[in-house]
């Protein structure tokens, strides 16, 4: 791989980081499966790409826009599972459809380039540097921003209502915790982590598409599940830095599989590659974990 390659993966990787906290906060902090985020994604894409193109604003406050719509429709999917008790896998599935509508609406078709009109990339261009070697370091810097802001979140009164609550509902329940706000909130957050990641990805690339979200769900999970199968994550900050570190390596991985000659692969390969290493991730932690009880009894003996 190229240098312009290793850069263009990191930058990707990076907004997938965003995604990757998302489903860290939703799958190990709620215990709440959301599959909202195969529409969020392009939901994030479709709204800051629309109030750019269309909408004449700036590109950072339709980033953020972006991000508040996407929490609604965590929320929408938490308040179908809180209020009317549908399941929550259905829940994300139904606004998940839904969302694929909205999206078509939001950008008056399947797509919306965004080609001659500025970013929050273009801002960037103020550094004299190229777009490869300046995006990538932003990227970094703004995820680990979002990285500490929810390390914050999750150390707060609040943070540890919703990290009891997704623990243990019943103790919550017991102790006055309002398990089903958390859920609300908690769900909002993680979409609008999604959104926001989707706005950038849209902006990144040069273009929002309906059909970006499809497999985002699986992205964000190979992160969480790699990074943490590899890095140790007692706490919230090594957690969160955990899935960061997934998200990275998974897109060096895909993109190393993909440039290997000898495996003949394609680009439309993508969610094989991604599934074969979800399940290698998985194969390797349940045998990790089975290896460390062998080793407990012997060393217990």
């Amino acid at each position: 791989m190229s240098l312009y390659e290793i850069l263009g993966t990191l930058e990707t990787g990076f907004i997938f980081g965003l995604v990757a906290l998302g489903a860290y906060l939703t799958f190990r902090i709620l215990d709440f499966p959301d599959l909202t985020v195969e529409g969020s994604f392009p939901l994030g894409a479709a709204v800051a790409a629309a109030l750019i193109v269309s909408g004449g604003w700036n590109a950072w406050p339709a980033t953020a826009a972006a991000g508040v719509i996407g929490f609604v429709a965590g929320f929408m999917t938490a308040f179908l599972n809180v209020r009317f008790n549908i399941l929550h896998i259905l829940a994300g599935i139904l606004m998940a459809i839904s969302l694929y509508s909205i999206n078509l609406r939001i950008m008056s078709g399947p797509n919306e380039p965004l080609l001659g009109v500025d970013t929050v990339f273009t801002d960037l261009e103020v550094f004299g540097y190229p777009s490869y070697i300046v995006n990538p370091i932003f990227l970094g810097i703004a995820v680990v921003i979002f990285k500490l802001l929810l390390d914050a979140f999750l150390t707060t009164g609040w943070g540890i209502s919703m990290r009891a609550a997704g623990s243990n509902p019943a103790m919550a329940q017991a102790n006055s915790v309002n398990v089903g706000n958390m859920k609300l909130f908690g769900v909002g957050l993680a979409n609008a982590l999604t959104a926001v990641a989707g706005a950038l990805f849209a902006q990144s690339f040069g273009a929002a598409d309906v059909y970006m979200g499809i497999g985002v769900i699986i992205v964000g999970l190979a992160s969480v599940i790699v990074g943490m199968s590899i890095l140790p994550s007692g706490t919230i900050f090594l957690a969160t830095l955990a899935c960061l570190f997934g998200a990275i390596l998974y897109r060096l991985a895909v993109a190393l599989a993909l440039n290997a000659d000898f495996l003949g692969l394609q680009a439309s390969d993508v969610q094989l590659v991604t599934a074969v290493l979800v399940a290698i991730a998985l194969v390797a932690q349940q045998s990790g974990s089975s290896f460390m009880q062998v080793l407990k009894r012997r060393l217990g003996k």
